[in-house]
């Protein structure tokens, strides 16, 4: 398997850096990258071979639930996963215990079941190379902090958060970055003994070292950013003895067996201090990458402030599963052309990786309710889904007219898969239907003899010509008939114009005076609740 994609986009080389490379165009010759100083850079296309097993991990933090960002960049490891034949792993990062949010960790795979896009392995489900919580995986980081220590690439730090904050007020004072200084990798090895002796708190710190190699990413090709230069060295065991996210990713993505990482660009610029441990402990990297940012449609960064980008909201209001997955990538990248309407096997099918693009996503929600009632169409034509959503919609009905409905019989599945299939198209969501502009479809109306009055004095007359005309069409009612019926039955009618026949009927049968034509209320209701509907003018004095 392959995967092509562009190469030289951003480098973060230093301006006195050469570096030559030689690649596989797909137009059969060899092409070369050359950056040099001044940026000169030469764009070519590499062939990237997939080799093994694919595995790649969604990897939140359970401080938080999960929302449209976080379910993006879920949905694209599964599409990669699934693609090229491999495994989707959900790993929960629990180390900062204290920010952990109650309820989090199962919400966040619940709503990646409910979405669609379930893990392979997780901590629900298990896998071979569990446990899959951060937190039960401890012992293993502190062996690899240790075995860092031991090799010279990681030391011992005792600075207090005292002066760590003394620090960090100078840099702001004179304008530069807070960075930590180093100062504890300097110690003997005699005063680092006699301080872990008397328990002096301490964290374990990672030695950058400058000579940071480029690596290759799927998404933004060919980067490098010397951390020794602009960072201190990174902390990566705290003193809790909880592991920092520089080192538990790692070691997790190690012993996962994970072949490809992606995740948001936001960790581009970090992935070069990953690769230094990485090459410290003697392990071979996976493919980093990077997913550009999903943003609000103005350009602004979406935020966990909006309530409605948790993906439990969206479920709440009745957004399906696949119009969510539908509209995040449709505003984005990484398939041939984009349309409206595609299917979770459409994404996979479709994909391609070396579409993505380095430019963030933008995000129109306003066109969420468009593509729902797109989706919501095609489930409905679907037998196996709409059984699925005529279940949903009789739970629905039940809980919001329980005590309002006169006849179970609108509960029946040929009675609501006949209201969903006259109301496809016109419909954004299975929650429309119970909104009080569509309960005469689950409830009887009530209206005044007065309102008919003061349409016409001829409703009995009017009502036994349709249930006349019901009774004749043998219970096989269809649209345009009873449209053709209808205006002829109007002009029986002795002193009442069409329009208010129509006006009429529409009260008699769903109490409103707009909605879907006569003829669509009719077909929906069918035969028999129509003439319980009716029946009711029937029992209404004429009036001259």
């Amino acid at each position: 398997m392959s995967l092509w994609l562009r190469s030289c986009q951003r480098c973060g080389l230093n301006n006195n850096t050469v570096v030559r490379m030689r690649f596989y165009c797909p137009r059969r010759t060899r092409s070369k990258l050359q950056l040099t100083t001044g940026g000169t850079r030469r764009c070519s296309t590499v062939q990237v071979q997939v080799q093994g097993e694919v595995r790649v991990r969604f990897a939140p933090s359970p401080t938080g639930f999960l929302h449209l960002g976080g379910l993006r960049t879920a949905l694209y490891n599964y599409i990669f996963a699934k693609k090229y034949g491999g495994s989707f792993i959900l790993r929960l990062e629990d180390t900062d215990q204290s920010r952990l949010v109650p309820g989090a960790a199962d919400s966040i795979e619940d709503m990646l079941e409910w979405a669609g896009i379930p893990p392979d392995e997780s901590p629900r489900r298990g896998g071979p190379v569990g446990p899959y919580l951060q937190s039960q995986r401890l012992d293993l980081y502190s062996e690899t902090a240790l075995q860092l220590v031991k090799s010279g690439h990681a030391y011992y730090c005792f600075c207090s958060p005292q002066r760590l904050e003394l620090l960090k007020k100078e840099a702001l004072r004179t304008g530069q970055t807070p960075r930590y200084d180093n100062r504890c990798r300097h110690l003997r090895a005699d005063q680092v003994h006699e301080k872990l002796a008397n328990e002096v708190p301490h964290v374990i710190r990672f030695r950058l070292e400058v000579g940071v190699e480029p690596f290759q990413d799927l998404i933004f090709g060919w980067n490098r950013h010397e951390v020794a230069e602009v960072e201190g060295d990174p902390v990566v065991i705290k003193a809790d003895g909880f592991p920092t996210y520089h080192l538990a990713n790692i070691v997790d993505d190690h012993y996962m067996k994970i072949s490809h990482v992606l995740r948001g660009s936001e960790w581009l610029i970090s992935t070069s201090k990953h690769l230094l441990m990485y090459r410290a402990l003697g392990w071979q990297p996976p493919t980093f990458g990077h997913l550009p940012l999903l943003m609000n449609k103005d350009g602004t960064k979406l935020s966990k402030r909006q309530g409605d980008i948790f993906i439990q909201s969206f479920q709440r209001d009745g957004v399906l599963p696949a119009a969510l997955l539908d509209i995040t990538t449709n505003c984005g990248s990484g398939f041939n052309t984009n349309r409206m309407g595609r299917r979770i096997d459409e994404l996979i099918s479709e994909f391609n990786p070396s579409k993505i693009t380095t430019h963030s996503a933008l995000l129109d929600l306003d066109k969420l309710p468009e593509f729902n009632r797109n989706h919501l169409q095609q489930q409905i034509e679907d037998e196996e889904q709409c059984l699925l959503l005529i279940k949903d919609l009789q739970g629905q009905i039940k809980q919001t007219y329980a005590a309002e409905i006169q006849d179970k019989d609108v509960l029946h599945e040929e009675y609501i898969r006949r209201v969903l299939f006259f109301r496809k198209g016109h419909i954004s969501s299975l929650k429309e239907l119970l909104s009080p502009n569509y309960s005469y479809l689950w409830v009887r109306p009530s209206f005044s003899s007065q309102q008919v009055a003061a349409l016409t004095a001829e409703a009995r007359h009017i009502a036994s010509l349709v249930l006349r005309l019901v009774e004749e069409q043998g219970g096989e009612l269809a649209v345009d008939q009873l449209n053709k019926d209808l205006k002829t039955l109007a002009k029986q009618a002795k002193a009442t114009k069409y329009t208010e026949v129509m006006k009429l009927l529409r009260l008699a049968l769903s109490g409103l005076q707009k909605g879907p034509s006569v003829a669509e209320l009719m077909v929906s209701l069918g035969p028999a609740e129509i003439i319980h509907r009716l029946q009711k003018l029937l029992k209404l004095p004429e009036t001259s």
